[in-house]
Parts: structure tokens; sequence; C-alpha cells
């Protein structure tokens, strides 16, 4: 999960704060921050005794770029609120924003956001929203978020107070009281850390709630510190990469890949003992048998392929169709936006000159005036890079016969197929070069099927790269000889001579151990073939690989 500006809010809340004046005192050398001693994977003790954890983390990273003094306290969380109000502290690193709080404490843009979960025991009865605690025993953390809203709005619940989730939890699954009240990751990682098997989330009545720094009323010139801190932090990156490291693995649970392998293990051993025998039989069989088997494997795999092809076309046209409808809306409100923020120009600048400068989202005016512009063109040429990337997805899975009656462009081919794997080439290498021949004549064929092969050869150029620091060229040209020429150069591993007269075999792959089929350069070669044209390849061990392709003019093209 990412967390989102919305640009139109901030313009809005930029201009109503102009009229406002930013002066206070410089802080203490020593800046004491708060948090709850157990609330992982936000805040905690580890075991080494010391704070941890992603609000840690982010505290500490943001101390270092604003050049603070920092120290960092955790205990129980109702004793950390007393303690900023008594000024024991000055700054907690993480609390919920909501409308009653506003009124004692200020708040920084928010660095994550909470999902609150009631959690039950399994096989109990679900609870969907707070009507259903009336006359419930729920468990909730003193002084918490919770504790709050359920004391505000009498929801009719008996509560328990805890000092922390972990309590509430194993109160919960030792089978005492109704309900427990939680914020949803800092349950499910307790529940997992702990062990506790038989409870789970049973709803999420409320929506998302906003998770950031907070001071006392009157210490905003600290909290603008912090604010500035996690401004640069997020578009420096540092602050997603900090978030995608505590919280990421939690949001997107994957498969239990370890107890999958042993059973994968446990299985394939089987399968080849059963293999075995079945070797030993078959010795008696003839070869014709052999031969007829292979060949029925093989239309197999190329069905099984071609079904997984079509399915994949039309998940790739869904998803271009659901990926296009904001970014329509971007590419009609980004302009507007823009045009709104020129005609705050002339407004802000005065106050500027009047004034001095003055803080605009963490950071000051005088920088922001040049820097908005500049972001709001990013933002509309990255979504109109968007809309193209996914224009090329649509084209590429578009399903049809494959007639070779097109009159096709070889650099357009080349340019779409190095867009979709734009994001594979930027994570294998650093040096990749594309060059294109001057005024190429178009060749007939299938554009789509060409662009399959180009993909295949990029693919396989970068997945033969050993570091980042090994270099891809593709070249487009037209040769004396009056054909069209495509070369894909790597400085990858190279290939055995022995193997280079197979690498069209299907089947045949280097790299099966990292998941190769074997499939990719020989569906490559029948593209090739159809449209009359070659494909082949020169390399030497440790010294990279060159694949040419090579594809002659239409009838009638005269070369320029």
């Amino acid at each position: 999960m990412r967390i989102r500006h919305y640009l139109p809010g901030l313009l809005l809340c930029w201009f109503s704060l102009i009229t406002a004046s930013a002066s206070a005192a410089a802080p203490d050398d020593l800046i004491r921050i708060g948090g709850d001693h157990n609330y992982p994977p936000y805040e905690f003790i580890n075991e080494d005794g010391q704070p941890d954890g992603y609000n840690t983390e982010l505290t500490r990273a943001i101390a270092e770029v604003m050049g603070m003094n920092i120290e960092i306290r955790l205990e129980q969380w109702d004793t950390m609120r007393n303690n900023l109000e008594s000024g024991q502290v000055d700054a907690l690193q993480g609390m919920v924003l909501s409308e009653d709080r506003t009124r004692t404490y200020a708040f920084s843009p928010p660095h994550a956001i909470i999902n609150q979960s009631i959690f039950a025991r399994r096989g109990e009865a679900r609870a969907s929203d707070l009507a259903d605690l009336r006359d419930k025993e729920v468990i909730v953390q003193n002084g918490g978020i919770m504790h709050d809203y359920l004391l505000q709005n009498n929801v009719g619940a008996n509560l328990i107070l805890v000092d922390t989730h972990a309590d509430a939890l194993r109160l919960l699954a030792s089978g005492q009281h109704d309900y427990a009240l939680v914020a949803n990751l800092p349950g499910l990682y307790l529940e997992r850390e702990l062990e506790l098997s038989n409870i789970t989330p049973v709803g999420q009545p409320f929506g998302a709630q906003h998770y950031g720094y907070s001071v006392l009323k009157g210490n905003e010139a600290l909290l603008a510190r912090f604010s500035e801190g996690l401004a640069i932090l997020k578009n420096t990156g540092r602050q997603q990469e900090i978030y995608d490291k505590w919280l990421g693995p939690l949001e997107q649970p994957g498969w239990p890949w370890a107890k999958i392998g042993q059973i994968t293990a446990w299985v394939s051993a089987i399968l080849l003992v059963v293999l075995g025998g079945i070797v030993v039989w078959n010795r008696m069989l003839t070869r014709q048998v052999s031969r007829r088997t292979a060949e029925l494997k093989l239309q197999q795999q190329q069905l099984i392929q071609a079904d997984k092809m079509t399915s994949l076309g039309i998940l790739v046209s869904g998803v271009a169709h659901e990926i296009n409808n904001p970014s329509s809306l971007l590419l009609l409100n980004l302009p507007v936006v823009k045009d709104a923020y020129q005609d705050l120009e002339t407004i802000l600048e005065e106050h500027y000159e009047q004034h001095g400068d003055f803080d605009m989202g963490g950071l000051a005016y005088s920088r922001m005036r040049d820097e908005i512009p500049r972001m709001l063109d990013d933002m509309l040429a990255g979504t109109h890079r968007i809309r193209r990337i996914v224009d090329d997805l649509r084209d590429f899975a578009r399903q049809g016969p494959a007639e070779l009656d097109e009159m096709v462009d070889l650099n357009d081919v080349v340019a779409t197929a190095i867009r979709l794997v734009d994001n594979t080439i930027r994570h294998s290498t650093d040096h990749f070069e594309a060059s294109y021949g001057d005024n190429l004549p178009a060749f007939q064929g299938n554009a789509q099927r060409i662009e399959q092969v180009v993909i295949n050869l990029i693919v396989n150029a970068c997945q033969a790269l050993e570091s980042s620091d090994r270099s891809i060229q593709v070249r487009t040209l037209l040769t004396p000889d009056r054909k069209l020429h495509l070369e894909v150069r790597d400085q990858g591993r190279g290939i055995e001579a022995d193997d280079l007269s197979r690498l069209s075999d299907p089947f045949f792959t280097t790299r099966r151990e990292q998941g190769g089929t074997g499939l990719g350069l020989s569906v490559s070669a029948s593209i090739v073939q159809e449209h009359n044209g070659d494909l082949t390849y020169r390399s030497q061990p440790g010294k990279g690989t060159i694949a040419i392709l090579t594809l002659p003019l239409s009838q009638g093209t005269s070369a320029p």
C-alpha cells in the first residue's frame, strides 16, 4: 500500500493557510519522542531491549535528514499519552487522528493508514458492525483510539481494558470475553508471533484512519520539522522502503512456499521412483512408439501454452480497461489542477513579497513554487506513459488470425517491445542502448507475432546478464543485400558451442533450474520461418551473445 497525496486538496489547504504567520522558538537540543512499547510492527521493544519497528526506524531517518538530536522512549500507551500532556516527552511518533483528539493534539501528515478489526475466537458469531457489540464483553487497549471511540459513542459494550494489543489477543484466545477490538496489522502480526491459532478477524466496522506524528497544541513548530523530514523521505523514496520492510509482508500475504516446496519435493521423489520403473519397463518399446510419444507430449505442451496465452490475452484486455479509467481521470484533472495553481501563483507571490517565506505542505514556499509545476508536469507525463504502455499491452494481447498481410515498420515493433519489457530491462542492466536505422522500408507480415519474437530475444538477453553493469544493445538496419536486420547483443554469460545448434529445439533450455521451459526460442523460430526470415546466434562463453533476426522486404518495396 502506497500513501497517496491529493494535490488539489493540498492547494486549498495552502491557500487557507497563507494568512497565518508561522514563527516559533527553536526546540531544545534533545527532542524526546514517545511511543507504545508493544505495538508491533509499528513500534515495540526488541529482544535486545531497544526501541524498534516501522515508527522507530522512520523517526530515526527523519532525525538524520533534519539534523535533530532525539531520544526515543517506549512505554505503556496510556502512560505515554500522559507523559506528552505533562511535558515529559515532546512528541508521539504514532497516533491515530480523530476529530476529538484534534482539540488537544496537532498532527503531522499521515505516514501510515490504520484499519481497526474485530477479532473473535474461531467458530464464534461474526461482528460486522458496532451494533453487534452491544451488551458484549469487548477487550480494548486502555487509552487507545478504540477506547476513546467506544466511550464517546456509547456503543453499549462492556469494556475490558488492557495495556497492549498482545494482552487483548491472549485474553481472547484463552476463552475469556467475547471480542477484541484492535488494529488490523498489529493483530495479524501478534496472531502469528504468539501462535494464537484459535482467533481470527471477523469484521472491520471502521474506515481507514490516518496515523502520524502528534504534539500538544502550541508545539506546531516542532511538528513542522517532523512534517518536513517526512516529506523529504517520501520524495526520495526512503519512507516507502521503510514501510515495505515492516508492513509490506503483512499487507500482501503470500502462499506458504516453504511447505509447498517440501510437499513438492516428496511428491517429486515418489514420481521419480515410479518414473524409473516405467523407464525400465519401456525399454522393450520400439523406437517408433518413443517418437510418437514425444510428438504427443509436444502437442500437449503447445496446447497448454496456447491456452495460457489466450487466458493472458483476456486478462490483459480487462486490466487495460480498468487502468484506462483512472488514467483518463488523471489526464482530465491534472491540467485543471495546473491551471488552478497558476491562478494562485500571483496571490502566493504577493503574500511572499509582503510577509516573507512561509510553509507549504511542510516545505518552504520559496522551494515549492519551483517544485510544484515540475511535479505536475511529471505526473502528467507519467500518466501519458501509463496510457501508452496499456495501449501497447492491449495491442500485444489482441487475438486474431495470424495473417501475414500487414505492412510492418520494424522500428515501431522494436520500440513497442522495449516499452513492454522496460521493467525487466531496468532491473537487469544499467547500460541499455537502442539504435534505429533511418527510413527503414516496411515488410509484409504480422506485427504482433514479430513483436513476440523481439520480446523473447530481449528477455533472454536480460536473463543472460550476471550483473547490472553489463550492457545490452539493440540495433536495426538495412543490409546491403536489401534485408531488414535486427541485432540484440548482450554481455552475458554466453552459450557453449555444442548448445548453439539446439537453441530452437522445443524444451531445450540452459535455465531449467530457474523455471525456463525451452519454448520461447522454439516459438520464435517458427514465427520467423512463417515470415521467410532467419534467426541466428553468435556466442562465446563468458563474452556474451548476439541474436540476429533477418527479414526480407515485401515485394515491390524499394530500399531508400
